[in-house]
């Protein structure tokens, strides 16, 4: 901070032009990879980027998930992590429990689960927590407006869980 113009300053106190700094230049990024774009890409195996998404998966691994015979417990908090990971990116904030609580929902881990819908998860869900890219299939098979219910509406759609899903082959 200055000091006021009335204040009597000694010869060292004084600002000398050679310890002022020059002007910076302008700066553009040239860099090939740089994104220059505000909106991040998206689309199908572009992921989900959110803040503290790190936190997600502690929230993930909170809930028990009732499992088939066939079926981990590391492949379920894996997909669902993944799902509510979505979810919280989509309204553009850090995940919270009603995130993981809606993908366990969804994927009929937390019980009440249709026998077509555990048929159908269960080779989706297969090697997920190993497997990136079997992460981005589950993901990209929850509608985006099922993103954005909340935990109890998705559970009285359970039921009818192909208007949650997308069920349809054709993904790689």
């Amino acid at each position: 901070m200055t000091a006021p113009d009335y204040v009597p300053l000694a010869g060292p106190d004084r600002i000398r032009p050679i310890d002022r700094l020059p002007v910076p230049r302008s700066w553009r990024s040239t860099r090939p990879g740089e994104v220059l774009d505000p909106v991040p890409p998206s689309g199908s195996k572009f992921g989900s980027t959110g803040p503290d998404l790190g936190y997600g998966l502690k929230l993930a691994r909170r809930f028990e998930a009732k499992l088939t015979e066939g079926e981990h417990a590391a492949d379920a908090v894996a997909g669902c992590f993944a799902t509510g990971a979505k979810r919280a990116a989509s309204f553009g904030r850090a995940p919270v429990i009603f995130d993981m609580e809606l993908a366990y929902i969804v994927w009929g881990f937390l019980g009440d689960a249709p026998d077509d819908l555990i048929a159908f998860r269960k080779p989706l869900f297969m090697g997920a927590s190993h497997e990136y890219w079997e992460q981005r299939q589950i993901v990209d098979r929850v509608k985006a407006s099922t993103l954005r219910l909340t935990p109890a509406q998705a559970r009285a759609k359970l039921s009818d869980w192909k208007s949650l899903i997308d069920s349809s082959a054709g993904f790689c």
